[in-house]
């Protein structure tokens, strides 16, 4: 995992890139996770996006990356949408190319993906609704990637606290000679916030 870890090591010198009112929405989250873990509380991360197809699964996967990274433990993390779809190549291809070992687990209209995120850590990622049975029904928190799913989706039942973290879509630039570009982009830009608020955490 070499690769994986150079990118790590890279994103975690660019902290200071993020800008500061971000870094505000940052702290809050930070903040909420280290308090929860402080009381003894395990923590369930949902991301969630309309299609469960782009940012979550980003978010999902360097969220779960930087708790193990960081050594911190009692953290979950899932992904979901308002509705499911597939986990989109193009995101894969971006998060392969941080470093990450993705391998096809189940083929079909809707792949299931093994992530290889830490030494001997794996999570299986595919298109999901927020509240499918692989996710926790309740005691989650409810992180918002997209407006799009955070405007539509006012209630999230089962959430015990709710975080609008949301990124810019680039599915915007599919098709476009600026398409891969993007997904790189909107890949490190997760990566560096998933690990700005994880280095925060004392555990």
């Amino acid at each position: 995992m070499e690769k994986l870890n150079n990118y790590i090591e890279n994103i975690k010198n660019s902290f200071g890139e993020i800008n500061p009112k971000r870094k505000e929405l940052l702290n809050e989250f930070a903040s909420y996770i280290d308090n929860e873990l402080y009381n003894r509380n395990k923590v369930n991360l949902i991301f969630i996006c309309t299609h469960n197809s782009r940012r979550s699964h980003m978010a999902q996967i360097w969220a779960a990356t930087a708790a193990a990274h960081y050594g911190i433990e009692n953290i979950r993390c899932y992904s979901g949408g308002t509705e499911a779809t597939a986990f989109n190549p193009r995101a894969v291809k971006a998060l392969q190319k941080a470093g990450f070992d993705i391998n096809v687990d189940k083929n079909g209209d809707n792949p299931v993906y093994n992530v290889k995120y830490a030494e001997d850590k794996f999570l299986k990622a595919f298109s999901k609704v927020y509240d499918d049975d692989q996710n926790p029904k309740d005691n989650f928190t409810a992180v918002m990637t997209c407006s799009d799913a955070d405007e539509n989706c006012p209630y999230i039942p089962g959430a015990k606290e709710r975080f609008s973290i949301t990124y810019d879509d680039p599915k915007e630039f599919d098709g476009t000679e600026l398409e891969e570009e993007k997904y790189d982009e909107r890949c490190r830009q997760i990566a560096t916030e998933m690990f700005y608020v994880f280095n925060k955490i004392d555990g």
